[in-house]
């Protein structure tokens, strides 16, 4: 059956391989992102996009405008990430705040706005890190980035005790090292055995499923660290 779903973080990498399986299975997809340029490219009668800032008030009420027309959303992925590769000391708080306002505050709101439009068979699905797991190797010029990400598997777990009794679940997936652009802006050089699409397909399936089995948990996708 159909479903309405929401991916931000779609111009590239994992987000933009998601929206095109999703797309593909028949699902109605609105693939969010500063730049909707590769989703357009993309041409796909099941997706619709615009550009969308995490950042900016009023780009989110083009998604509430959005989602009006739509009975249920019934999965969301916050798939958006920021990354800052910097040493600590040299790491000014603006530059700091800017990594929390999309990791972490980003993905508070867009949470918030859609969550009245799902029901409690809906499935929130967040896309963490390795980097933010308490007790995973960590790696230095990464203070801003892997600590927002293990604010956000927080979030979730707070999540799905808040909405136990009405939905919808939350999961949260703590990634290894998948061959992206974003990898490449933190470990250079490094060779990821993952491929983006070969994730996008682990994360569709799970976001379409996972949630009858799990709600509140960390899963950890990693088979390699840098």
């Amino acid at each position: 059956m159909a479903k309405n779903i929401i991916i931000s973080g779609t111009s590239r990498g994992i987000g933009l391989e998601l929206a095109k399986l999703l797309a593909d299975e028949g699902h109605k997809v609105l693939a969010l992102s500063r730049n909707p340029r590769p989703i357009l490219e993309v041409n796909h009668a099941n997706i619709a996009t615009f550009a969308f800032d995490l950042c900016k008030a009023d780009d989110y009420k083009m998604v509430e405008k959005f989602i009006q027309d739509w009975d249920t959303v019934d999965v969301l992925i916050n798939n958006a990430g920021s990354l800052l590769n910097k040493p600590f000391l040299e790491t000014t708080t603006e530059e700091f705040e800017a990594v929390y306002k999309v990791n972490v505050f980003g993905v508070a709101e867009l949470t918030r706005l859609v969550l009245p439009k799902m029901k409690k068979d809906g499935h929130v699905l967040t896309i963490s890190s390795m980097g933010g797991v308490q007790g995973s190797l960590k790696f230095p010029g990464l203070s801003a980035y892997s600590s927002s990400k293990g604010a956000v598997i927080t979030l979730t777990e707070l999540w799905a005790e808040e909405f136990k009794e009405t939905g919808p679940s939350f999961n949260v997936f703590a990634l290894g090292a998948v061959q992206t652009e974003m990898l490449e802006e933190a470990f250079p050089g490094y060779q990821a055995p993952v491929t983006p699409l070969d994730m996008a397909t682990y994360i569709k399936d799970f976001a379409l499923t996972g949630h009858k089995l799990y709600n509140g948990k960390l899963l950890q996708v990693s088979n390699s660290t840098p």
